[in-house]
């Protein structure tokens, strides 16, 4: 079975640093697509950043040149690296795999569990 499982968020000031981990576990052959998406109360969800194994990225305007994306040796593991932060950034933040190519072939918008990153002072 396949699972992703968010971490790393949290309380910082603003102007400060965290990195979002999403560690996928099961039997996975390749993650074909991974997002990550947000969402503050009262607000819609927001695609924040996507990447695909051909190499081809995004990033929302709102976070282009602040957040960064970054994968472990393994390449089972994703970061977010969020540099900079804003209160607007505040949110609970999701990782997805809109495709994820397991042994039993192709799965579809497999999502962790939320983590909350707070920006105040």
């Amino acid at each position: 079975q396949v699972q992703l499982v968010e971490s790393g968020g949290g309380l910082v000031q603003p102007g400060g640093s965290l990195r979002l981990s999403c560690a996928a576990s099961g039997s996975i052959v390749s993650i074909n697509v991974m997002e990550w998406s947000r969402q503050a109360p009262g607000k819609r969800r927001e695609l924040v950043a996507r990447s695909t194994s051909g190499g081809d990225t995004y990033f929302a305007d709102s976070v282009r040149g602040r957040f960064t994306l970054s994968r472990a040796d393994a390449k089972n593991t994703v970061y977010l690296q969020m540099n900079k932060l804003k209160p607007e950034d505040t949110a609970v933040y999701w990782c997805n795999a809109p495709s994820l190519t397991s042994t039993r072939g192709v799965e579809f918008d497999i999502w962790g569990q939320g983590t909350q990153v707070t920006v105040s002072s």
